[in-house]
């Protein structure tokens, strides 16, 4: 894969950071609906789409909205229109659709078939199109593994990597990737990279997952708990990444799901204390917000995130 000069190794550190997760669901309604604020999110059939501008404080200008169409012929659809300038070395957002299904470890993962269908227009865009999956050993939301699926990456953004180059190049789904390795927040983070653009994929991510776990050492033992599908953006003008056509689903053998890690509820606060409401955050790494709630319990979603619910 060819890298621009501006991302050295240093940015490859930051290119493919764990996306923060937002803060409130709520259900779609016929209308397409326009997400144009930090952590706006909206429930469209299996999916929780995020506009999740986790990293716009890096930008010295710029904004992002997405549009949600909905879902025609169990295709869901959405479009992220941007323009992010200065922070080069950094990913502004995540605007991605997340999959709603139960963990599963990965020795019990059959299959994750999914198709997407997208396109990218804009001035100097650095950005990649990629699945985002977390793993972790007690199904907590803590996650010990990332693995990254790029069908795209435009202007020479570049995955995390310890040496900035590919430890192998496999095929897998017709296609062939080059496979990068390294570290990020105490993760160990695979990215798959493909070599040539695949703007209308049809494939089984289970396959990238089963090939790790043969091949890289990925226990079979962790737990699958996210599947995520978007765009990373780092700079660019004008842009519009549109999903035109998305669907990934999981199934796994007759072994039994595991049970999420145990939830416990947040500890009453001191007298005159507020909580987070119902579907407010209420933890999640560097949150300094409330870590109680009026109604329901906390729940992790993942290290960053904590939802009442």
């Amino acid at each position: 894969m060819k890298f621009i000069t501006v991302l050295t190794s240093m940015a490859a550190l930051v290119a493919a950071a764990p996306a923060v997760e937002p803060t409130k669901t709520q259900s779609i309604d016929k209308r397409a609906t326009n997400l144009c604020g930090q952590w706006d999110n909206i429930k469209v059939g299996s999916y929780i789409i995020y506009n999740n501008l986790w990293g716009r404080d890096q930008a010295t200008s710029g904004s992002q909205c997405t549009l949600v169409d909905g879902i025609t012929n169990n295709l869901a659809k959405w479009s992220s229109t941007w323009s992010w300038a200065g922070g080069n070395l950094h990913v502004k957002s995540y605007s991605n659709a997340v999959l709603q299904a139960p963990a599963a470890r990965v020795s019990a993962v059959a299959s994750i078939p999914s198709k997407w269908q997208w396109s990218y227009t804009g001035t100097g865009v650095v950005a990649n199109v990629a699945y985002d999956l977390f793993t972790s050993s007690d199904c907590s939301a803590k996650p010990e593994y990332e693995v990254m699926i790029w069908l795209a990456a435009l202007g020479g953004a570049g995955p995390i990597s310890a040496t900035g180059k590919p430890i192998a190049t496999v095929t897998i789904s017709g296609v062939s990737w080059q496979l990068y390795k390294g570290a990020h927040s105490q993760m160990t983070v695979f990215s798959f990279v493909a070599t040539k653009q695949q703007t209308n994929y049809n494939g089984d991510v289970a396959d990238f997952i089963k090939y790790l776990a043969a091949s890289q050492g990925l226990p079979g033992s962790q737990c699958l708990y996210s599947i995520g599908a978007g765009t990373e953006p780092f700079v660019g003008t004008n842009a519009k990444f549109d999903t035109t056509g998305y669907s990934v689903s999981l199934s796994t053998t007759t072994a039994a799901a595991p049970k999420p890690a145990a939830t416990t509820a947040a500890p009453k606060p001191a007298t005159g204390a507020t909580c987070a409401p119902a579907y407010g955050q209420c933890g999640g790494q560097g949150w300094t917000g409330p870590t109680c709630c009026t109604t329901g319990t906390c729940k992790v979603s993942n290290q960053w995130y904590s939802q009442c619910s």
